[in-house]
């Protein structure tokens, strides 16, 4: 596990994380293509979809698993700072567009209808945000600073 994390951030970010992007992944195998698309916003009804439709929902379930993939292959697998930074930075400015769009889509009155907010409004808008927010405080250095990692070597 990424060692150099505060021990907060790491737990978002390799757990959390990994687990909501999984999630993410089932969505449409669990409540049908039809059903996840109508998901996306509120108020929506199920209708059904062209195969190019159901082909895009399935494949955006899979860019899910890809993402939480490589959360983890980078995570788990590096104890340099300027890697998980610039990663983290990355999904930073991800969770922004994601949010962005995501609220433009939906307009104001679904924003702000917080009470009638689905699973995946909750994902996208208030999951996401929540992510931003941490990572925004990482990268600030409000958990700290990163943790120092002592390379073991090995003496043959």
């Amino acid at each position: 596990m990424t060692a150099i994390l505060p021990k907060f951030p790491r737990l978002i970010f390799t757990i959390f994380e990994p687990l909501s992007l999984l999630a993410g992944f089932l969505g449409p195998f669990i409540m049908s293509p039809e059903k996840f698309v109508s998901e996306q916003t509120l108020y929506s009804t199920t209708k059904a979809l062209s195969r190019g439709s159901q082909m895009v929902t399935y494949q955006l379930g899979n860019v899910y698993l890809l993402l939480g993939m490589v959360g983890i292959a980078v995570l788990y697998s590096t104890t340099e700072a300027k890697v998980v930074k610039n990663y983290i930075i990355a999904l930073w400015l991800a969770d922004i567009s994601h949010v962005v769009i995501t609220a433009w889509i939906l307009g104001y009155d679904e924003v702000v209808d917080i009470p009638n907010w689905n699973a995946v409004t909750w994902g996208n808008i208030g999951v996401t945000s929540f992510l931003f927010l941490t990572r925004s405080a990482y990268l600030l250095g409000v958990f700290g600073p990163d943790r120092l990692v002592v390379a073991k070597m090995k003496i043959r």
